[in-house]
């Protein structure tokens, strides 16, 4: 599925969506030395490591990610049952790719894309109408019909454990979630970004900075929905040091 977004909102939540954000389990193929591992912040920094409070005009190639999407509160069962559901096809995917195709990778932050039908809905905390779809990226190799199998995989086991006596709520809502998982490939194209470094309720100076003072005087308007890309981990890190890139793809004012 490829998806170019058009539609953004003006305003974005001030909340974490992260409640956790796993990390690569350890472990290493038998046999002969592998390749590097492919690690997509180190491939392309452009991307993945801005300077902070720097409003970089970049151009983003086509990637393709495991996304979930939904709406509401990122403090609402659907979306921690979405973030949870990512990683279940995240992780067997990287490990498929290591184990059957012979390419290991670093699996990249959690990643989101937040709009709403009314902008309005963010400035008013109405988070009822907030869209998101999270995302976890994927290295070019990986093709739909290796996501395909593995989700696939992934839905008999969350079912499986979802069925059984005694499951949770929580794990029911998971084997949905990964049933409503996709491949999604976007061609997000000339974008603005820059590294915040903070609590995320403080986004909105730069944000503001970014869309009312910097893309008018560069001609740009918005080509698609706020995108966020997660570089800490609220459970562990201090909310002054969380490192947080938003990025908005742009397009030229057409008069």
């Amino acid at each position: 599925m490829t998806q170019t977004p058009t539609q953004t909102p003006t305003q974005t939540p001030t909340q974490s969506p992260l409640r956790k954000t796993p990390g690569p389990p350890s472990g290493s193929a038998k046999g002969s030395a592998p390749a590097a591992k492919y690690d997509i912040k180190k491939e392309m920094p452009q991307l993945y490591a801005p300077k902070r409070g720097e409003i970089d005009h970049i151009r983003v190639p086509q990637l393709s990610y495991v996304a979930v999407s939904g709406q509401g509160s990122p403090d609402d069962n659907e979306f921690q049952a979405a973030m949870g559901a990512l990683y279940a096809i995240a992780y067997p995917l990287k490990f498929h790719s290591k184990n059957r195709l012979g390419r290991d990778y670093a699996v990249g932050p959690a990643e989101g894309l937040w709009w709403a039908d009314d902008p309005a809905a963010f400035a008013r905390g109405d988070k009822s109408q907030w869209q998101w779809t999270l995302l976890s990226v994927l290295p070019p190799w990986i093709r739909e019909g290796d996501f395909t199998a593995i989700r696939a995989a992934a839905a008999a086991k969350a079912s499986g454990t979802a069925s059984r006596e005694g499951s949770t709520e929580q794990e029911k809502d998971i084997a949905g979630a990964v049933q409503r998982a996709q491949f999604l490939t976007l061609d997000e194209g000339e974008s603005l970004q820059v590294l915040h470094i903070g609590p995320y309720a403080a986004e909105t100076e730069i944000l503001n900075t970014m869309h009312e003072d910097v893309m008018p005087a560069r001609g740009l308007t918005f080509n698609g929905p706020h995108h966020e890309i997660y570089l800490g981990d609220p459970r562990r890190t201090a909310p002054e040091k969380l490192r947080t890139i938003l990025r908005q793809p742009v397009k030229p004012i057409t008069t």
